[in-house]
């Protein structure tokens, strides 16, 4: 009996040993199951680190325009390499359209930042822009050289701004052109009627 009791505490001893060789074995699983956690986790963050950086790139590689334009033309091409501060696109500003002509001191004097303009485009004679006096030169200068009769151009004349409306532009932002040449019909009196002469169809 004394020998089996042995025996017992013995095989007892040694599950036991082995027990706690297969808790240490499953501890050290733990442990390096939790390393690769926190491995991947590093890893997951230096991949978001690399996609921001990416995303950075990419944000300061992007031509942003600060206002709706059309692109006239490029500057420069794609590939090229360009200093800091170069040029790479010829961008038209479609939100600030206007018409300048050329008052003489009379007329000009009698106006005010805000009455009424026609503008009449020789290409769409049919049509009748309205617009507003934007702007009034506060110096007087000679008629410029595209005015045909030297008696005008002996006059003195203001510049004037007649600015189309932002509504309307962007209404019809696919049909604006610039740089395109017309006549003005401008309100000096405000209590004037417009002419029955101006027939066309007024853009509204």
């Amino acid at each position: 009996m004394l020998d089996d009791d042995r025996a017992t505490a013995e095989g007892a001893r040694a599950a036991a040993s082995a027990a706690e060789a297969s808790l240490a074995a499953s501890n050290a699983a733990i442990n390096s199951a939790k390393s690769q956690v926190v491995d991947a986790e590093a890893s997951v963050e230096a991949a978001k680190a690399s996609v921001e950086s990416i995303v950075a790139d990419i944000n300061d590689s992007t031509l942003v325009s600060p206002r709706d334009g059309r692109i006239q033309y490029r500057v420069v091409q794609p590939g090229e390499v360009l200093a800091a501060g170069g040029r790479v696109l010829n961008l038209v500003d479609l939100g600030d359209v206007y018409m300048t002509f050329f008052l003489p001191t009379d007329q000009a004097g009698r106006l005010s930042i805000g009455s009424e303009v026609r503008l009449v485009l020789d290409a769409a004679p049919q049509y009748i822009i309205p617009a507003k006096v934007s702007y009034v030169a506060d110096v007087a200068q000679f008629t410029p050289k595209t005015v045909e009769t030297a008696e005008e151009r002996q006059k003195l004349t203001f510049r004037i701004k007649a600015q189309i409306p932002k509504e309307l532009l962007k209404k019809y932002i696919r049909m604006v052109k610039t740089g395109l040449p017309g006549v003005a019909y401008v309100k000096v009196d405000p209590n004037a009627e417009w002419p029955a002469s101006q027939t066309g169809t007024l853009v509204q």
